[in-house]
């Protein structure tokens, strides 16, 4: 934002402000060094900013931010923390939840790439907690922070993000890791959008990602894979795993709901609307 920023006349927040939308045609060309394996930054042209006064955290998508150059050397992630690391594996996981819960239909491809970039990050997450410097599990985890959201998975298919703007809520008032945030959301947000009409998108993800028998009952297969989740990212990475844990009460919930849906409908894998949002964030308590 600062380099969309130094080649404008207007104050920068307007590229942010839902009433103005101003556009981001041109940046200052940017160069990356990746020390963290989490966002993506080095390979997107996303971005998310933070406005303390207003309180709103708010993220934007424009080809000028795109780096034009970008270095990634696994020796420069070997500092990071345990549980930094954990939250960066809980963020990239995430970003390719939104991605992969969908609705839409005959991407095979795409699914195992995603479930590939899964399994990579399942695997190589908790080697580099034990070894912070071990060359093969921070190149594994870099690269799949890359692919999870450079745009390749899209392929097209309808947007499904639905976590993150619920998270960008609660560490838009609260200080709380982006990816611990989206480690206590995401299981919940996975049970409540299950039901018979998108329960077999759980089954695929059960049976690809955690080798889970297929001959068991499509809901047995759903429930299961959400439980295994659940243990990675709060047994197997020691992250908190609900919202009093870190801090956070019900007093923002509906504020921070209906901000989620810009006062409409979050149109993701299950559609939401504010009182859904409260909902999830209520099952975040406990």
């Amino acid at each position: 934002f600062i380099a969309a920023g130094a080649c404008v006349d207007f104050d920068p927040w307007d590229f942010l402000d839902i009433t103005k939308r101003a556009p981001i045609n041109n940046a200052l060309p940017i160069v990356d060094i990746l020390t963290l394996s989490a966002t993506g930054s080095e390979m997107d042209a996303g971005g998310v900013i933070s406005n303390p006064q207003t309180g709103d955290k708010i993220g934007r998508v424009a080809a000028p931010m795109l780096p034009k150059v970008s270095f990634l050397d696994p020796t420069n992630t070997f500092s990071v923390s345990p549980y930094q690391t954990a939250c960066g594996a809980a963020d990239m996981l995430s970003h390719i939840f939104e991605e992969y819960f969908t609705t839409d239909k005959d991407l095979f491809m795409l699914d195992c790439f995603m479930e590939g970039l899964m399994k990579t990050i399942i695997r190589y997450a908790p080697i580099a907690m034990r070894e912070p410097d071990n060359y093969e599990a921070r190149a594994n985890l870099m690269w799949a922070s890359s692919w999870a959201i450079n745009g390749f998975i899209d392929g097209g298919k309808r947007q499904a993000w639905s976590c993150h703007p619920i998270e960008h809520e609660l560490s838009a008032i609260y200080d709380i890791t982006h990816g611990l945030g989206l480690a206590i959301i995401t299981p919940r947000w996975m049970k409540y959008c299950l039901n018979d009409t998108t329960v077999d998108r759980y089954v695929q993800f059960g049976v690809n990602v955690f080798g889970i028998d297929a001959s068991l009952e499509p809901m047995v297969i759903a429930d299961k894979a959400i439980n295994m989740l659940s243990e990675f990212l709060f047994g197997t990475l020691a992250l908190k795993s609900t919202l009093p844990e870190v801090g956070i009460d019900r007093t923002n919930f509906a504020h921070m709901a209906r901000k989620a849906v810009q006062g409409g409908v979050l149109h993701g894998f299950v559609p939401l609307r504010q009182t859904d949002v409260e909902k999830i964030l209520e099952m975040c308590m406990e």
